[in-house]
């Protein structure tokens, strides 16, 4: 059972009062699901939320609560909540059916979509998810280049698969994970973040590196941020020795501009992995990048070059439901402002929370880029300002977590019951239906919030 019980914490007091329905629903989950949730990210204390609805900024929870949404489908709403005209395209995909078990016309129109859009997409393979993704693209560049390892950068997330599963929030010496086996791990080189000298070092004691993957912004999309300087010093590296860049889009794909940041840094990579907004919301993934690569599934090319072609099933690969989907978020994409709206958004945050900290006379920091905001709880008391912190002024170790959990915990809770649901305690990311109203929201949760967290003396 959830842990109900009254504390000496008004904060968590407030959630568990507000929230009965999510109570009673988390009790049941734990009979099914290991720690009663679905994914990781939603744990939780005293218990997790769990939402009923959602349109445009807003959602719901099972009490009827309302939030201004910062968690956005995990990235996925650019849009914002069921948007009308995608939801009546799923709908009436439904209708039609939604597992063939045979090639259809949205496909290709979905993948034409993704060519125009993206700069690297000469080719394009669907999956079911950004993990998936990852994986491929991994695989395609061994098959590729005949070399068996890949360069990773700590913190930075690329799905759950195995040779992802580690370096992420631990293991930075290139131990697995439980489940892991010592001879993926093997095969996988990790990298401090923001070091092109240790990536140069790398390329240089290792000819057998066959690709680099990285979150274009930074990991956690800039939680531990990097500057588009680095990306570019970065794909001039790989050119030279001759080492596949592998840019990591599943969460700034069609966000960061239309072409995601491919667009916005202005750095073509070999192959992109995408997920999240390119199926508009709904389950779906694709690995796009130069026809060469992506060859290596080619029945005719592998033949033809006395090869054995890289196999790739998958039920769900271009489901016609998510493919519907996706099509017209895409084409809102291309033929709208969106990003730029959802970009703005996230400027707005960012400045108020700013003059937030400031009005609170509380030195932390407010970082981030696009339509992201992150906050820097300053765990380590540097002598910060909060109008003029640089993310990128800092070492990126600062980012760490931040080992006062109970701290983390009341921030993230006391954000929920002032009507803003975050992505945890760091942060948030904003849409395109994020407006005026909403920024003045999140800036009253933020404000009220801190001075809760005053009070039971955690600042």
């Amino acid at each position: 059972m959830p842990d109900t019980n009254l504390t000496n914490s008004a904060i968590i007091n407030a959630y568990i009062a507000a929230t009965p329905g999510s109570a009673a629903l988390h009790a049941k989950a734990l009979g099914a699901f290991p720690s009663g949730i679905t994914h990781d990210s939603r744990w939780l204390k005293p218990y997790p939320l769990s939402c009923a609805k959602g349109k445009g900024p807003i959602k719901w929870d099972v009490d009827g609560n309302r939030y201004v949404d910062l968690f956005g489908g995990h990235g996925s709403h650019l849009l914002g909540h069921c948007p009308d005209d995608v939801v009546e395209a799923t709908i009436e995909q439904m209708r039609k059916g939604s597992q063939f078990g045979a090639s259809h016309a949205l496909e290709i129109e979905w993948a034409n979509l993704i060519q125009e859009m993206v700069p690297s997409a000469e080719r394009v393979r669907f999956t079911s998810s950004g993990t998936e993704a990852t994986h491929m693209a991994v695989r395609l560049a061994r098959a590729h280049t005949g070399r068996s390892k890949i360069a990773r950068f700590h913190r930075h997330f690329h799905g759950w698969h195995d040779v992802m599963a580690f370096g992420v929030d631990g293991h930075f010496d290139g131990t697995p994970t439980p489940g892991v086996t010592e001879a993926v791990a093997d095969g996988v080189k990790l990298l401090p973040p923001n070091d092109i000298d240790a990536v140069r070092a790398l390329f240089e004691a290792d000819d057998d590196i066959a690709a680099v993957i990285i979150e274009p912004i930074g990991a956690n999309t800039g939680n531990v941020p990097i500057p588009g300087s680095f990306l570019k010093a970065l794909r001039a590296l790989t050119q030279e020795y001759g080492v596949l860049l592998i840019m990591d889009e599943v969460v700034t794909g069609f966000r960061l501009a239309p072409g995601g940041a491919q667009e916005a840094r202005g750095v073509t990579p070999d192959l992109c992995t995408l997920a999240k907004v390119v199926a508009g919301g709904l389950p779906g993934g694709a690995v796009a990048g130069r026809k060469d690569l992506l060859d290596e599934l080619d029945f005719e090319v592998s033949a033809a070059k006395g090869r054995e072609k890289i196999k790739h099933p998958g039920t769900y690969n271009a489901n016609p439901v998510s493919a519907a989907a996706g099509i017209v978020t895409l084409r809102t994409i291309r033929d709208t402002d969106a990003c730029a709206r959802a970009n703005a958004a996230g400027e707005a945050v960012r400045t108020s929370l700013r003059n937030v900290l400031v009005e609170e006379n509380v030195p932390w920091g407010i970082y981030g880029e696009f339509s992201f905001f992150f906050i820097f709880t300053n765990a380590a008391k540097l002598d910060i300002d909060p109008l003029t912190f640089n993310s990128f002024s800092v070492p990126s170790s600062t980012f760490g977590p931040d080992p006062r959990k109970t701290l983390t915990q009341k921030l993230h809770l006391g954000m929920i019951t002032n009507g803003v649901d975050p992505m945890g305690f760091r942060g948030g990311i904003l849409s395109a239906t994020h407006g005026p109203e909403e920024v003045a929201a999140i800036t009253t949760a933020f404000r009220d919030t801190l001075r809760g967290l005053k009070a039971e003396g955690e600042i």
